[in-house]
């Protein structure tokens, strides 16, 4: 199989990268990859590292020893770097700069993927522009980024742009059958629910506790009956995501724990006091990436329920698009009729608010409030 296969619904993005990867003339030291949440961004610079670093013919087999690292993340050649923490301190990206600089000990070229290029603050963006504008020779930048506005102008300027868009439904159905083993009828509910956002789709394909936990919130729309219900059903979504996060990181935490412990020479037992400002910063990003990822899993949430309410008003004007949500469509119909195209467009605001206010770190459960507030039936 193809290190292109997983890339769905890419073909434009595949031909430019394959002809990158076969014409030096094409190749460039810094490329950008955009594009909306589950198109493929870092599965697509990933591919491309892997192409770049194959030997056979037509470059990116997917069976070579080179290709298989690639794709692993165990290429001593390629470094990875993606995170859960709200941005990438600049001590990172000065490590990625002094790796850029090495030469490749394995492979053709040096590369560095920066999976969350969009979570570099300007002033740690500037540390790597330098490497960018002059770099080593074979030396690869890949930068993943939702939009190019989300990465400093210096920085898009000096790369090459390539754009990746939302997947058709039954693209991302068909590579769940084929790679994942998932039925049919599953696939193309799961592809549709998750708005062929590759990953969520798997996880809804293949996880039954990803799929109640989505049952559940969407329930919210039609059972909320006053304030006394929203402000129950807010605190039952906040405390879920922050459980979500505890449990998604419980074990990396752990891990990360145990390993600085053995750096420092520390055993079972208390923590000596020389070592403790060490734990209590390890401490802090555990903290912050717990953060991060409690509002990635609220921020989710609040895009099943856009999706849910777009289904209510696409009903409601008689649009014939297929629906998102086809599993509960017998709740979308009673909600469109029980209700105004008015009040769903101001219900979509409401939540469109709230995914504002929780990116400008208002307090979850402040948001998540307003937010089921604003979507009680109103009169």
């Amino acid at each position: 199989m193809s290190v292109w296969s997983s890339l769905v619904g890419q073909e434009h993005v595949v031909a430019t990268l394959t002809q990158a990867v076969a014409e030096p003339r094409a190749m460039t030291h810094a490329w950008l990859f955009t594009g909306p949440p589950g198109s493929g961004r870092s599965v697509a610079a990933r591919a491309f590292a892997a192409a770049l670093q194959c030997e056979e013919s037509p470059p990116g087999c997917g069976t070579c020893k080179n290709c298989r690292m690639a794709m692993s993340a165990t290429h001593p050649d390629i470094t990875n770097v993606s995170t859960d923490k709200v941005v990438i301190d600049i001590r990172e990206v000065r490590e990625l700069v002094t790796t850029a600089a090495r030469s490749a000990s394995q492979g053709r070229w040096r590369i560095v993927i920066v999976e969350d290029a969009d979570r570099m603050v300007e002033r740690t963006s500037n540390v790597l522009l330098k490497s960018i504008e002059e770099p080593p020779e074979h030396t690869v930048w890949l930068l993943c980024a939702p939009s190019p506005d989300d990465v400093i102008v210096t920085i898009r300027s000096r790369c090459r742009h390539v754009s990746l868009r939302v997947p058709p439904p039954d693209a991302v159905a068909r590579l769940l059958v084929e790679r994942d083993g998932v039925d049919p009828a599953t696939a193309a509910v799961a592809a549709r629910a998750a708005q062929s956002h590759v990953g969520m789709a798997r996880r809804l394909a293949t996880d039954p506790e990803a799929r109640e936990r989505r049952r559940r919130l969407l329930e919210i729309p039609t059972s909320i009956r006053g304030v006394g219900d929203a402000v129950v059903q807010a605190a039952v979504l906040v405390e879920g995501a922050t459980a979500e996060a505890k449990s998604a990181g419980a074990q990396r935490d752990e891990e990360e724990r145990a390993e600085l412990l053995r750096t420092l020479g520390v055993g079972e037992g208390p923590v000596p006091p020389a070592y403790r400002a060490q734990l209590r910063q390890l401490e802090e990003q555990q903290k912050r990436r717990a953060t991060r990822a409690q509002r990635d899993f609220l921020d989710r949430a609040m895009v099943d329920l856009l999706a849910f309410y777009r289904d209510v008003v696409s009903v409601q004007l008689g649009t014939g698009a297929e629906l998102v949500n086809a599993d509960v469509e017998d709740r979308v119909r009673g909600l469109a009729a029980r209700s105004t195209p008015e009040q769903t467009l101001r219900r979509m605001d409401a939540i469109g608010e709230a995914r504002t206010r929780l990116a400008a770190n208002v307090a979850p459960l402040l948001a998540v409030e307003a937010m089921l507030i604003a979507l009680r039936p109103q009169g």
